[in-house]
């Protein structure tokens, strides 16, 4: 009965400590999910499709107004030794106002008007084409983002894993301190081993009792900050999943990095479409309909009127040649930019490349390594049982093979975190 009790004491202390297991995709989807950048991309990308319908009405569709004014032109007249004031004058000889031009009777407006550009479809096409660079370019923010988020995410899961490795790999080393503390207390008591012996081996013991706390610190201050990274708000301790990415192929095609840089060029191979648009003839036809009458109210000066308007820029001191001049300079910008990033990037692609070969190298001698002490430890716990090795000895290797098999598992690490580095890079 004690004994399935304490199977269910570990069993809900273990439920509560890890609360629930996720892995490397969960948090990826969920820095997407609330990532600012690339909901800011998408909203982006439904203002410039109103933007676009905007300029359409604009530049095809009429523009219907109401106009209505009333002019008074008062004035303060002097005739025959006496002084009136009219707000419409009928004439005078001596008088203080405006000319009496102006102030016959005013003027009164009331009217409807409409203006149709003529020319919307040729106007309209540098604006259709600077909105597809633009929605392009909205699309491959996302994607770039999205590219970062795995990389980012993916850096600190492994940070986590490590984490976790290492106080995995001293929990397998607590057991084997704690199986040669059975062993060793029986040979105390037979008097084969002294007392300060019992102690040394105690007090290993509770250096990697120390060490796994540490290392238990250590992840639950990086499941934080991958919580903190994606976006997820949870207070408890969960379980991540072990995770082992490979190395991405390489492809025939252009890196996706340079899109940007791509349509950088097209955006402004499109704002100097549109500037251009400043020289080109516009052509509108305008009516209006109503009241427009000079003088005192009359109902017989309703009618209507309608007509053309055309200009076009001629000169304006060589401004549209300047624009021209600097839509080439900052193409010029893009590709050298362009190029400054390509060569870092085979850079940093041979860099890793070359580091992982070296890792591997390391991961080889290490295992070897290992497999020795593996056997050494054998060998050693034999002795040990038979009171023929000191036991500072056999702390010694226990120390020894904690610190290698620790290098082990952060060197795994290592590894696969260049690998996170290296497919970020070949994209």
């Amino acid at each position: 009965m004690n004994r399935i009790t304490a199977i269910v004491l570990t069993f809900l202390f273990s439920s509560m400590l890890f609360s629930q297991q996720r892995d490397l995709n969960f948090y990826i989807e969920q820095a997407k999910k609330t990532s600012p950048l690339i909901k800011k991309n998408e909203n982006d990308n439904r203002i410039i499709t109103l933007n676009h319908q905007q300029i359409e009405r604009v530049l095809k569709g009429p523009v219907i107004s109401l106009e209505s004014s009333l002019v008074l032109s008062p004035i303060i007249a002097f005739d025959n030794d006496f002084t009136t004031f009219a707000i419409a004058s009928d004439g005078s000889h001596s008088y203080v106002g405006y000319d009496l031009s102006a102030t016959n009777g005013g003027q009164y407006q009331a009217l409807v008007s409409i203006v149709q550009p003529l020319l919307g479809d040729k106007y309209l096409k540098p604006y259709i084409e600077k909105a597809g660079v633009s929605l392009k370019q909205n699309k491959n923010e996302i994607n770039m983002t999205s590219h970062e988020i795995e990389q980012l995410v993916g850096y600190q899961y492994f940070l986590c894993l490590k984490s976790k490795y290492q106080r995995n790999t001293g929990e397998i080393n607590l057991k084997l301190v704690e199986d040669q503390l059975i062993t060793l207390r029986k040979l105390v008591e037979s008097a084969v081993y002294k007392q300060s012996d019992l102690m040394l081996l105690e007090i290993e013991r509770q250096n990697i009792l120390l060490a796994n706390k540490a290392f238990d610190d250590n992840y639950k201050s990086n499941i934080y900050d991958l919580n903190l990274l994606c976006g997820v708000k949870d207070k408890g301790l969960v379980d991540i999943q072990d995770t082992e990415l490979s190395i991405s192929p390489n492809s025939n095609k252009e890196s996706k990095f340079f899109e940007s840089y791509r349509l950088d060029s097209l955006a402004i191979v499109a704002d100097q479409s549109i500037n251009d648009l400043k020289y080109k003839p516009q052509l509108n036809i305008f009516a209006n309909a109503g009241y427009n009458a000079t003088g005192l109210l009359s109902l017989d000066h309703f009618g209507f009127s309608a007509g053309l308007s055309f200009g076009w820029t001629l000169y304006d001191g060589n401004q549209r040649k300047l624009e021209r001049e600097k839509s080439k300079v900052y193409i010029s910008t893009v590709q050298f930019e362009k190029e400054h990033f390509k060569t870092q990037r085979e850079i940093n692609i041979d860099k890793i490349v070359s580091q992982l070969k070296a890792l591997a190298e390391q991961e080889r001698m290490l295992d070897d390594q290992l497999k020795q002490y593996d056997k050494l430890y054998k060998a050693y716990a034999d002795q040990l049982a038979h009171g023929l090795i000191s036991v500072m000895d056999f702390k010694n290797l226990l120390k020894d093979i904690t610190s290698k098999k620790q290098d082990f598992q952060l060197l795994k690490m290592d590894k696969q975190l260049l690998i996170n580095s290296y497919n970020y890079w070949n994209y």
